[in-house]
């Protein structure tokens, strides 16, 4: 094979493998860039995602640190101060809530209350577990509580190709960045590339089109509602889906014109409902385009209802691929009997599965 075209070949990875190939390549460019979290260096390398890496940059830049998150956040907001990208990593979003206090009224601010003199170029990796009995405190995705804070950029991956590609903007950004990245995104398989954007140009992504709805979804919740609209491509009810990919700063332009055009919103978080960001997508896009919304927008999300541990509860706390179909096919107004038909094929390929892991088609690529 020519060895140019072997080298143009799109690489297949799992995110997982992206997160991990992203940082590497943001320490090899930078020698500011500084990655520090609990668990970098333990057997399980933060679900893969740092493994290697203290091997091949040494623990002077690849740094396991101690169980007090408030005071190796602030080492880390004074770092970026004096120039270097630090990448933090929390094993689990509600370890970061013990250094809320650092990145709300610090990181968040120093760029503003300095009148510009100070920048913060930090990226915070938080991620969001969900299945094997984890519970109200080690699954929670509080999106809009970061996504809120003026001063924070959030971003989440859903794709393997954003994973990486969000991470490199992420590190390459002068602001502090939140980057929550769900669990099973981790498992998605796809192509990565090597672009490097401005953060500040990124916004939704159109995976799917069509005329009889948008439909927005984000992080893992994206490749639940794939599933479902596919099924209901499949059935001849085509819509059109975006992955939001970033939460803050929010734009929802693409997503406004898209509703111009079919008339119907149904958004799919991570998140709880009330308060969520599919509220405030909703609000949003009401505020500009309410004139042409044939039907209220919908949102599909998480109860108001701390998280149960058991199996047996959280198979139905958590939206999947059928319920979304059966929102989605409910606003369009699919006849009843095409719908039951979608929804139980979808039904009967999850039921096969344990509800506490990832559906394997998830694996992409996408």
């Amino acid at each position: 094979m020519n060895p140019a075209k072997a080298a143009a070949q799109p690489r297949i990875m799992t995110a997982a493998d992206a997160i991990r190939d992203a940082t590497a390549e943001a320490l090899e460019r930078d020698p500011n860039v500084v990655v520090m979290g609990e668990g970098v260096n333990d057997p399980k390398r933060i679900f893969g995602t740092t493994q290697g890496l203290v091997e091949r940059f040494g623990p002077k830049r690849v740094m396991e640190m101690p169980i007090s998150e408030n005071g190796w956040t602030g080492m880390a907001i004074g770092a970026a101060l004096l120039g270097q990208r630090p990448i933090l990593i929390h094993q689990r979003l509600e370890f970061a809530l013990l250094a809320v206090e650092q990145l709300v009224n610090n990181a968040a601010k120093l760029h503003y209350v300095s009148a510009g003199k100070h920048r913060v170029p930090l990226v915070v990796r938080l991620v969001v577990g969900r299945g094997w009995g984890q519970g109200p405190s080690h699954s929670q995705a509080l999106v809009s509580m970061f996504a809120g804070v003026p001063g924070l950029k959030v971003v989440l991956p859903a794709t393997t190709a954003d994973a990486k590609m969000l991470l490199l903007a992420a590190v390459a950004d002068d602001n502090p960045v939140i980057m929550i990245e769900h669990r099973w995104v981790h498992y998605a398989l796809g192509e990565v590339h090597d672009e490097v954007p401005d953060l500040d140009a990124v916004g939704p992504r159109l995976l799917r089109s069509g005329d009889r709805a948008t439909v927005v979804a984000s992080s893992y919740m994206t490749l639940e509602t794939l599933q479902a609209v596919d099924a209901l491509a499949e059935a001849g009810v085509a819509v059109d889906l975006f992955d939001l990919r970033v939460a803050a700063p929010l734009r929802v332009a693409e997503i406004a014109a898209s509703v111009r055009r079919t008339g119907r919103l149904i958004v799919v978080e991570i998140g709880h409902r009330t308060l969520g960001l599919g509220a405030e997508i909703a609000a949003q896009v009401c505020e500009v385009a309410f004139d042409a919304m044939r039907q209220p927008p919908r949102r599909i999300a998480l109860p108001d209802h701390p998280t149960p541990s058991s199996r047996s509860l959280a198979a139905h706390y958590y939206p999947r691929s059928p319920q979304i179909a059966q929102i989605v096919g409910e606003t369009i107004g699919v006849e009843p009997t095409t719908l039951a038909n979608v929804c139980e094929t979808l039904a009967i390929a999850r039921d096969n599965m344990p509800s506490d892991v990832p559906h394997p088609s998830f694996r992409g690529p996408f």
